[in-house]
């Protein structure tokens, strides 16, 4: 039971570090339009790059939800150029991935980007409650 709980506290603490749900959403959002590409990379690589636009553009979405998890120093440059990416998706990958992916990529793009690394967590309406009332 200890490791248990020294695992569950410790992926809290890790993950109270980075932009862990714009960085999930991103990389989600890239994973579900490159698995709603249907065309084998042969027949990518013959129709142009138009074709090979729709595997690069998801391909690059989901290693920057990867590095704003794992890299969250840059995340300014990594969730900028995703919500770029991921609106190119659009046009290049079945609307997006028929908007599923590609709303979770700007979602996750603009989490990333609205995440302060120095704000102290929020206190529950329980908390607050219990501090108005003792104090």
């Amino acid at each position: 039971m200890s490791a248990r709980t020294g695992f569950r506290s410790a992926f809290r603490r890790w993950r109270a570090d980075r932009p862990f749900w714009g960085g999930l959403l991103l990389a989600l959002g890239g994973a579900e339009i490159l698995l709603t590409m249907k065309a084998s990379m042969k027949v990518v690589l013959h129709v142009g790059m138009q074709g090979l636009a729709g595997y690069l553009l998801p391909a690059l979405m989901l290693l920057l939800g990867l590095l704003i998890l794992f890299n969250p120093a840059q995340r300014l440059f990594y969730s900028i150029t995703a919500v770029l990416l991921s609106l190119g998706t659009w046009l290049t990958s079945n609307l997006g991935g028929f908007f599923v992916g590609l709303l979770l990529g700007v979602v996750g793009s603009c989490l990333a980007f609205g995440w302060l690394p120095d704000q102290e967590p929020r206190r529950s309406r329980r908390q607050r409650r219990n501090a108005v009332a003792a104090g």
